[in-house]
């Protein structure tokens, strides 16, 4: 495959491509409990984990 042909294919379907990925995030992103997902993934910094044990020992 040649740079040229390499191109015509990416202009083509490269586009459709991420149009396509565009519109799947899109839908994932209004489906039943995204809010919950959304809300627990923000709230992931706060959580209170415990340490590794090797943490603890030092």
């Amino acid at each position: 495959m040649d740079y040229n042909a390499f191109r015509h294919f990416a202009d083509s379907w490269g586009l459709l491509y991420m149009f396509a990925v565009f519109v799947g995030v899109i839908v994932l992103l209004f489906l039943p409990g995204a809010k919950r997902r959304a809300s627990e993934a923000a709230n992931i910094p706060l959580n209170d984990d415990h340490p590794l044990e090797e943490e603890r020992r030092t």
